[in-house]
């Protein structure tokens, strides 16, 4: 009998002892994936390589954002690892990377990645996992669907808004406009071109007289400038990247065509399209803005410019302060950082959703004045305004106040 009491303490002593041991993994299994005890992990697909490769200062930007952030204790006393692999802008590749990020890394969530075409090559997949896809860079209303993905939530005001604000403008300035629409073949410029047609539809004065497309991997799109110029038209929209519209610009200045031109926002860089261009080319272009260049002459005594430059000087090194696609990084590490706190102390997947579903006009550094962020459900675009402006040869000009983009 005392032999089997002391086989039966033992055992118990055994069984109490692997309780013990297992409590850490059972409190860390508490976590939601890309969570843990110390530690945050967030994906970014980027291209670091290919035709836009430019743009890669988005994800650097955003890695300095929080290496500094942690530095100052992180969120809720996490630090935030931010994992970039290079999706080359190619859909095939956004996939493997997407992949690689949910399944081996297992991120709380990705953000901030470019383009139309890369995200939705992904989109499906996301929302089938329940990941959240946060804070596109792409204004397509593909992305602006609740009901069907709502793990996706775009950054960028639409597509089809800035094609109405567009329609706007050349009809206070030029009512009997003939317009030539310079578009990328994908919903880029479809969606720039449809909302251009629904902001010209109430009047019958200015038209869309002609039409070019091109591919983003197209080394030229000269043939199409030409083509459009043939048509007659006073008015050129143009919904491109930064590197066409460099060539846009240039190649409409060299052959001597002078009509009124209109840039859609993600191509209006100073430093990736207008100095490309040819500052003296780029004159008198007007696009819409959300955040101050940073080597502007007129931020140059703001207290927000200067926290951009010494973030940029002291953590991020390699990048050049004057390219503006830095700001954007810098703006979406920072959005992405409000949803993490909102999420709660113990996020999760399904309260990141919620958190980025829903923007209240969060405080973030770098937009222009008038210029806010606020979604929900029945719109998810994060910009819910931008600022009209015209290159003056030097920097972006405000056109009159920022508009609503909802």
């Amino acid at each position: 009998m005392l032999h089997s009491f002391h086989r039966r303490a033992l055992v118990t002593a055994s069984a109490a002892a692997a309780l013990c041991a297992a409590l850490p993994a059972l409190a860390q299994s508490q976590h939601a994936p890309g969570v843990s005890d110390t530690e945050i992990v967030l994906g970014m697909p980027m291209p670091l390589s290919g035709p836009v490769s430019g743009y890669s200062v988005v994800g650097k930007v955003a890695e300095a954002y929080f290496k500094k952030l942690n530095e100052q204790g992180g969120i809720h006393g996490r630090k935030v690892r931010l994992v970039i692999y290079d999706d080359q802008y190619s859909p095939p590749k956004t996939v493997e990377v997407a992949r690689r990020l949910v399944e081996d890394d297992q991120v709380l969530a990705i953000f901030g990645n470019l383009g139309t075409a890369p995200n939705m090559a992904i989109q499906r997949y996301m929302n089938a996992k329940k990941v959240p896809q946060l804070f596109v860079q792409s204004g397509a209303s593909q992305f602006n669907d609740a009901a069907r993905y709502p793990w996706t939530v775009p950054f960028l005001g639409s597509y089809q808004g800035e094609g109405r604000v567009f329609a706007r403008q050349i009809l206070a300035s030029r009512p009997d406009a003939k317009i030539a629409v310079l578009m990328q073949n994908d919903d880029l410029g479809r969606e720039v071109l449809k909302g251009l047609q629904e902001g010209l539809a109430r009047q019958d004065k200015a038209k869309v007289v002609a039409q070019a497309t091109f591919e983003v991997t197209d080394p030229t799109i000269d043939s199409q400038i030409v083509q459009l110029k043939a048509s007659g038209a006073d008015v050129l929209v143009m919904a491109a990247t930064a590197r066409t519209a460099a060539q846009a610009i240039r190649k409409t200045a060299d052959i001597g065509w002078t009509p009124d031109r209109y840039l859609n926002f993600a191509a209006a860089s100073v430093k990736l399209a207008f100095e490309p261009a040819g500052a003296d080319k780029s004159k008198g272009v007007v696009a819409l803005a959300v955040y101050k260049e940073p080597m502007s002459p007129r931020w140059s005594e703001d207290p927000e410019v200067r926290d951009y430059l010494e973030l940029i000087k002291t953590h991020a090194s390699g990048v050049d302060p004057s390219n503006g696609s830095g700001v954007s990084g810098y703006i979406v590490a920072q959005l992405m950082a409000h949803v993490l706190r909102e999420a709660g102390s113990e996020p999760t997947r399904e309260s990141v959703r919620r958190a980025a579903s829903n923007l209240q006009k969060p405080r973030i550094a770098m937009l222009l004045p008038g210029v806010e962020m606020a979604n929900s459900a029945a719109d998810l675009h994060a910009y819910a305004s931008m600022q009209p402006v015209r290159f003056n040869g030097t920097e972006l000009e405000p056109i009159g106040p920022a508009l609503s983009m909802k």
